[in-house]
């Protein structure tokens, strides 16, 4: 058997772009191979206009400041032309050749050697995928591509930041993901899906693999088509008729090979092996290859029902599992780099989270759900609320359906969902398609959805809305978040997005507290560390708080970082300059992230899942992240990362108790809580040592603490018996909780529920010095370099809240990304501890990495190297 070529050829480099109103009419003459083009961008693809134009230094530091406030959206008003040359050769008469676009934003005319190929076959819509036989419009020799692409315009549904940021001052226009030429040989293979079947202890699984073969030639074609899996080979015969498309369906009946014992099981972070299996098919006549297609995929089932409280429950291969995870986003010019990506996915898994949420963000090719895949972490992917509200959409909405509500819009919506579906199904970490996300889909437009999903992809469930289920009103949307076709979706959106104390989480019984599945909650804004902030502000506005910052917050309620700023006063005292407000948000950061995790973790499976509002970040900014723009982690990060570990100990603020976390799939024995309280002066007040059940579930209470007299720090460990350490958590405990104003009233929308009474930490201040020694050894690997560190504190006073850096010997500049075992630590006195740092050599260069360090109560480092 024998292929005639390689059937996909990606189109990604050598492109050039340039404004209509630049191009000398008539336009015609760009089909031309004499065309000057000197004065037009090189581009490559995937790629926006205002993408290409800042790598091509049109625009310098967009991100800094207010400069992109100063980029005039007028320019982007208008077409953009996309051109590339490209060379041809024709292999043989049997040969037909297709122009497949992933992503065009917003609409696109697509000329050919001087021929409009679109005039039969418009491309509209961001989320429409497009395949344009090109055959007789290709030559020998040199061929001129030409692409004209329209910009989105008020009322479409294109790509969207909602209120998280500013949005691009070019919509997001451009070719925004692959485009590639694809040739056969008069039969394709498209569409190929591998479904898994598994019994019901998991022991035996048996595969469907299904697959469209079409024929475009005028005359009947006798197939061979052939699959191979691991060890084995399958082979089926085909007849097409001219023109016709018709699915093969592969099945164990028929092919006893596609049952499997003892599978190899994909499992979500945390809970085991994310395996994954590639299938390889092939069409041939003649023993010679008309086309091909490779097709990765997980054996893993997925489960979802509604518990006796209407809450929505996931099961992963028959695991009830706590969904933990955090709200997508892509770069602002949609530039995201395969390395950020890289790096992102594993800032995911470290910590410890198990699922992102891409709201209206399907990624600009297929290299997120590859690492999602690969790393265990699995994707609730839907459309944006951009759609659902009219000072985003840029038209009226229907209060309870938002924008979508017309035939013909119900039409492209539902194309476009369709195309997503049969581009993304194949992977694993898809665990479930939401087909809204603060409203409910149109009647019309989700019996499209349900007809789709039942003919293209019944292997996961659908939500008909990311809000549902005790979603109160006039926290969202003015209307019942509920389907007339199916119901609640048993999810809940109820905030908070703004300023929330530790206590809320273990105390709300009627908004975003620890109940259900919330899919979209935050403790607040996320101001970054201040190496970022220097970035992100020009000399003058960096300090005080100003107008920079509040266009580096989010938009319209959350431009404001007043409620963190009165946090921060009250809690911790005024911020007397820029470091000592940044240092002090990180403390802020991560003593209220850490709760709102672990909250969910200790009612576990009263409740079931929670999505922190945001991950990351599209440009610079002050809210709402884990990690920044900058790929720079904050204090919220690691806070996140002890709060989501999958077994350790955790400190109850709602009952002043002790819990026991373990969420393992395989329980552990032989563990130990050593429980310590210290006062201010370090000094031990309480001390126990419980043996645990690991057994009992997923959360239990272990014994209760006596109640607060006084400020303390709380130092909980799980060690296994023979003392090794197998989980750290610390915590600041105040003589007087927060208390929370359940009763306050809003005049607009109640997004986090207000304090009567603040914590105070201010005795913090008075803690005394503290002096820690780091050793380090660099260890350089193939393509990372890792770091031992042995840290000692040498007082016999609490290192409270130290944050570790790691900095390039020559620019001083912090070494990103960065992984680090942990971070932002306290050390208890005279507490030796290893922790280890590691990161890509491009982050480094051929510079030496410098760690250094700062905490709230250090008066002295010391530091060497081994």
């Amino acid at each position: 058997m024998k292929s005639k070529a390689e059937n996909r050829i990606q189109l990604h480099t050598n492109w050039q772009i340039q404004a209509t109103s630049k191009i000398a009419s008539p336009e015609s003459v760009i089909f031309g191979s004499g065309f000057n083009s000197d004065d037009w961008h090189r581009a490559e693809l995937p790629s926006t206009i205002l993408g290409t134009l800042v790598k091509n230094g049109i625009f310098t530091d967009p991100f800094r400041g207010k400069n992109l406030a100063k980029i005039p959206e007028k320019m982007f008003a208008e077409p953009w032309w996309f051109r590339k040359e490209f060379a041809w050769q024709t292999v043989d008469e049997s040969q037909r050749v297709s122009l497949e676009f992933d992503g065009v934003n917003y609409s696109a005319e697509v000329w050919l050697n001087g021929e409009n190929i679109t005039a039969d076959v418009p491309i509209h819509g961001a989320f429409r995928r497009t395949a344009l036989d090109i055959t007789d419009s290709l030559i020998s020799g040199k061929n001129i591509l030409a692409v004209k692409v329209s910009p989105p315009k008020a009322g479409d549904f294109s790509i969207g930041f909602v209120d998280w940021n500013p949005p691009a001052p070019d919509k997001n226009m451009g070719i925004f993901r692959p485009v590639h030429l694809r040739r056969h040989h008069g039969v394709t293979l498209t569409n190929s899906f591998v479904q898994t079947r598994f019994n019901k202890d998991y022991s035996a699984v048996d595969l469907l693999i299904t697959t469209e073969l079409t024929n475009f030639s005028t005359k009947p074609k006798a197939c061979l088509l052939q699959i191979h899996l691991d060890d084995t080979h399958l082979e089926k015969k085909v007849e097409l008729q001219p023109g016709q498309r018709r699915r093969i369906a592969l099945g164990s009946k028929e092919f006893p090979q596609l049952h499997f014992a003892k599978p190899r099981i994909w499992w979500p972070n945390n809970l085991g092996n994310p395996e994954l299996y590639q299938v390889d098919l092939s069409v041939s006549m003649d023993d010679e290859i008309s086309d091909t297609e490779i097709v990765t995929f997980g054996m893993r089932d997925i489960q979802s029902w509604l518990n006796s409280e209407g809450n929505r429950v996931f099961a992963i291969n028959g695991k009830e599992i706590l969904i933990k995870g955090a709200g997508w986003t892509d770069d602002l010019f949609l530039m995201d780099s395969d390395r950020s990506l890289e790096a992102q996915i594993r800032y995911v898994k470290d910590m410890n989270l198990n699922c992102i949420r891409l709201e209206g963000f399907w990624g600009k090719d297929h290299k997120l759900y590859d690492l999602c895949d690969q790393n265990g972490i699995l994707i609730m992917v839907g459309w944006s609320c951009h759609w659902e509200h009219e000072q985003y959409l840029g038209k009226p909405i229907d209060a309870r359906f938002g924008g979508v509500t017309e035939p013909d819009e119900i039409e492209l919506v539902a194309q476009s969902f369709q195309d997503q579906v049969l581009w993304l199904r194949n992977h694993p970490s898809i665990f479930c398609w939401s087909l809204a996300s603060d409203m409910v889909p149109h009647p019309d437009l989700e019996a499209r959805y349900i007809d789709i999903l039942q003919e293209y992809d019944t292997t996961r469930p659908q939500l008909n809305s990311t809000g549902g289920v005790g979603s109160d009103q006039n926290i969202i949307t003015n209307s019942v978040i509920e389907s007339d076709l199916t119901g609640s979706s048993g999810l809940k959106m109820l905030g908070p997005y703004a300023y929330t104390p530790p206590i809320y989480w273990y105390t709300d019984k009627n908004l975003g507290g620890a109940y259900g599945f919330n899919t979209e909650t935050c403790p607040g804004a996320n101001v970054p560390p201040i190496d970022s902030l220097r970035k992100m502000f020009t000399d003058g506005n960096l300090w005080p708080i100003g107008a920079e910052w509040g266009f580096h917050g989010g938009r319209n309620d959350f431009a404001t970082l007043d409620r963190i700023v009165e946090a921060i006063r009250k809690r911790y005292g005024a911020a007397d300059s820029v470091e000592d407000f940044a240092f002090k948000a990180q403390v802020l950061n991560y003593e209220l992230m850490r709760p709102m995790f672990e909250a969910f973790q200790v009612n576990h499976p009263r409740a079931t899942g929670i999505i922190q509002w945001m991950l990351n970040a599209a440009w610079p900014k002050t809210s709402w992240q884990l990690y920044d723009h900058y790929l720079r982690p904050n204090g919220a990060f690691f806070g996140a990362k002890k709060g989501c570990e999958p077994q350790h100990l955790v400190y109850n603020y709602g009952d002043g108790s002790i819990y026991f976390v373990n969420e393992f799939a395989e329980n552990r024995k032989d563990l130990v809580a050593h429980i310590r309280q210290y006062d201010l002066q370090s000094t031990l007040i309480f001390e126990d040592r419980v043996a645990l059940d690991p057994q009992t579930g997923p959360a239990h209470r272990i014994r209760n603490l006596a109640e607060a007299q006084q400020f303390s720090f709380l130092d909980l460990r799980l060690l296994h018996k023979n003392n090794s350490l197998q989980s750290h958590n610390f915590y600041w405990l105040p003589a007087q909780q927060d208390v929370l104003d359940y009763e306050a009233e809003f005049e607009d929308w109640a997004f986090y529920t207000p304090t009567k009474i603040f914590a105070d930490f201010t005795k913090l201040n008075n803690l005394p010095g503290a002096e820690i020694h780091i050793q380090k050894e660099v260890l350089e690997k193939d393509d990372h370099v890792e770091i031992e560190m042995r840290i000692t504190n040498a007082s016999k006073w609490i290192a409270f809240f130290v944050e570790f850096n790691v900095v390039n010997s020559d620019t001083k500049e912090s070494v990103l990304p960065i992984h680090w075992q942990d971070n932002y630590m306290s050390f208890l006195p005279e507490e030796v501890r290893n922790v280890k740092v590691d990161f890509p050599k491009y982050a480094l260069g051929n510079a030496r990495p410098e760690v250094c360090a700062s905490g709230w109560n250090l008066d002295l480092i010391k530091g060497d190297t081994r």
